[in-house]
């Protein structure tokens, strides 16, 4: 059993979209929780349906969304880094590693959920996981926390081949629910294809799955 789950992701609904059942899996066994948010994800282009944000309230809006979605899947520390959105791939990646590492070496997780660097589309998601495995390399080899990334590059499976943890969350899958609804801002477009009887075929709707599994591979720092 895990003693504590740290989870690095750069925006509010990375870690409810692709980790949500898998973390209300953890927090519903007791096991603790961290959540590094490395931005307000200010920069989203998504502002409700119909539309009750701007981009000046976006981050306002966002930020309550994110703690209305961890209290749902049961994460109670948050950390945020205060970054700005699509932005992180231009940071000083030896601060945001040292940030990092000084946050592992507080928290000592045993496991850490983070984009699989190069297979997670968006800019943010490579670098924030990119430095986030750097930031665990510093540590010992016998110090270093097991790392499930998560992959969904269209080539992620022809590179990595097939994943090697796919988590069943069928039993939390109302609380994943929960905090997609949460994330009001960017879930709406998405809600009515995730739980839609007539495209559960993976080939017609990529939402399908959200409620049912979710897949990781578990990075070799060898």
């Amino acid at each position: 059993m895990e003693q504590h789950v740290l989870v690095v992701f750069p925006h509010p609904d990375d870690e409810t979209f692709g980790c949500g059942g898998t973390i209300a899996k953890f927090t519903q066994s007791g096991i603790p929780v961290t959540y590094i948010c490395a931005t307000l994800g200010q920069m989203g282009r998504n502002m409700g349906k119909p539309f009750f944000a701007t981009r000046e309230s976006l981050p306002t809006i966002r930020e309550a969304e994110l703690e209305k979605a961890c209290q749902a899947i049961g994460i109670q520390h948050v950390i945020k880094l205060g970054l700005r959105d699509k932005t992180i791939e231009f940071e000083d990646p030896e601060l945001l590693i040292d940030r990092i590492e000084r946050i592992l070496r507080e928290v000592r997780p045993s496991l850490v959920l983070t984009h699989y660097p190069g297979f997670a589309v968006h800019p943010d998601h490579n670098a924030l996981g990119d430095v986030t495995l750097r930031a665990i390399a510093r540590l010992a080899v016998q110090d270093r926390p097991t790392v499930y990334g998560h992959a969904f590059a269209r080539d992620c499976q022809a590179v990595l081949g097939p994943p090697d943890i796919i988590n069943d969350i069928t039993a939390v899958s109302e609380l994943k629910l929960a905090a997609i609804r949460a994330h009001r801002s960017q879930s709406q477009l998405i809600l009515s294809r995730i739980k839609n009887e007539e495209f559960k075929d993976p080939t017609k709707n990529p939402f399908s799955h959200m409620l049912v599994r979710e897949s990781f591979w578990t990075y070799n720092f060898s």
